[in-house]
């Protein structure tokens, strides 16, 4: 178990999968992270690597052979080597190797780094394409769930999503574990939305995002909340497990997303797929952010 800590907030990660495991304030000892029960949802913050969301019949098709792949990929479940340590950061790496590139067939180097600062954590990810002549495809995103209610004195309702900038975004509609992207429409976030399990009956709210944004969990009975910030992350879930009145909420931003029903399995078409050349390198951030 990873800690750092500042005079604001501690936050554990574990190796296993670089996972986040828990964010306090160190002012009230409120843990804002989701502490995983199997009842619900048994993860925590998982790192979503090599993809986001479900593959069509879990395979995928590169180079005339077929892969095959359980959803949001292998890095969750894999142990990554910690390779810069201070008080208030780590980075932490992952090397493809034979056992992943037999599901995975691509040389990669993955770094996430956590970092501190005042009430927030900095989650940055560089994925690198280690192979000198071959280009890399991959997606990659963040997962990280939210205790809602946050207080003993509030409920799961007495909270609300908040967006900035507001204004309407694409919504993205789910058919099943797949997305139905030919009917996607005007989601309404430009103006706030009322929590309520109902929202998540089909699973997750994903939309469409461009530029910088800010998603909040807030709400008018307390002072506490919870915000993540991205800039260019083409899409963002938010879920909560579905009909399960789970005390939980998930805020994701996403470098990637699911097939769709009719996707044809090539790697190199599949939605919102990330490239890089040989040797190239990708990089890009989140901040969760507490109050």
């Amino acid at each position: 178990m990873i800690k750092l800590e500042n005079q604001f907030i501690t936050v554990e990660i574990l190796e296993k999968g670089a996972e986040q495991t828990s964010l306090i304030n160190k002012q009230t000892g409120i843990d804002y992270l989701w502490q995983g029960d199997s009842a619900y949802w048994n993860r925590q913050a998982p790192v979503l690597f090599p993809f986001v969301g479900r593959l069509k019949d879990n395979q995928y098709q590169y180079n005339n052979k077929t892969y095959s792949m359980n959803q949001h990929g292998f890095a969750r479940d894999r142990i990554f080597e910690v390779t810069n340590q201070n008080e208030t950061a780590v980075t932490l790496s992952l090397l493809s190797d034979e056992e992943s590139k037999e599901i995975y067939p691509f040389d990669f180097c993955l770094k996430i780094t956590y970092q501190l600062e005042e009430a927030s954590v900095k989650v940055s990810y560089q994925v690198e394409n280690i192979n000198a002549d071959e280009p890399m495809y991959f997606s990659i995103g963040g997962h990280p769930g939210f205790n809602m209610p946050l207080t003993d004195e509030t409920s799961f309702e007495d909270y609300y999503l908040s967006f900035s900038p507001k204004r309407s975004r694409t919504l993205i509609p789910l058919k099943g574990a797949y997305i139905d992207y030919e009917n996607r429409t005007l989601g309404q976030t430009n103006t706030d939305i009322a929590l309520r399990w109902r929202h998540f009956d089909e699973d997750a709210l994903i939309y469409e995002t461009k530029n910088k944004n800010v998603f909040s969990i807030l709400s008018d009975k307390t002072t506490h909340g919870i915000s993540v910030s991205f800039t260019d992350f083409p899409y963002v879930g938010i879920w909560s497990p579905a009909k399960l009145k789970a005390p939980l909420v998930c805020i994701e931003p996403w470098y990637g997303i699911a097939d769709t029903s009719d996707a044809s399995g090539r790697l190199e078409d599949k939605l919102g797929i990330q490239f890089l050349k040989p040797s190239e390198q990708f990089n890009c951030e989140y901040t969760i952010t507490i109050f």
